[in-house]
């Protein structure tokens, strides 16, 4: 967890009446408790590519892997920014869709932390080497994305958006 929250921004715009800004400890614990997530990166032509993944939220960042031929692997090689998504898929409850930069990460402890989230989460486990995961498929590079903007997406009775800046 951070040392301070970030503020939370209410958009009236987007908002029922009588709608308050969702706390940023239940976007992150969406964020952390979350099986899947959609992640959106940038063709080198500009058109959006959007696959599902699985991630772990850890130190205040989100982690995937993905093979190193994978068309998300590609697009992030030419272009880091990119959309991650998760929430549900009903009218009730909270969606929260993270702004940022997808950052290789080879530092061999921190893969080893990842790795063992991996496990506890979804029971995958990787082996940590040269600076990735690697798994039966082969090598998997992650990539981690520290938030730059934070959207969350009330639903319900009352909806509402709010805005999280790192």
């Amino acid at each position: 967890m951070a040392d301070r929250d970030p503020q939370a921004e209410l958009d009236p715009q987007f908002s029922s009446n009588g709608a308050t800004p969702t706390a940023w400890a239940e976007a992150r614990q969406r964020l952390e408790q979350a099986k899947i997530y959609w992640l959106t990166t940038v063709r080198p032509d500009g058109r959006p590519h959007a696959t599902p993944l699985m991630c772990v939220w850890l130190d205040d960042a989100v982690y995937f892997c993905t093979g190193d031929g994978e068309r998300k692997a590609k697009n992030l090689a030419g272009n880091a920014s990119c959309i991650l998504i998760t929430g549900c898929n009903v009218l009730e409850g909270v969606d929260v869709v993270i702004e940022g930069e997808a950052n290789n990460v080879s530092d061999e402890v921190r893969l080893r932390r990842l790795a063992d989230a991996y496990a506890t989460k979804y029971g995958w486990q990787y082996t940590v080497r040269d600076g990735a995961f690697y798994h039966e498929a082969g090598r998997a590079p992650v990539y981690e994305i520290r938030p730059k903007t934070v959207f969350g997406f009330a639903k319900g009775e009352v909806s509402g958006q709010t805005r999280w800046r790192f």
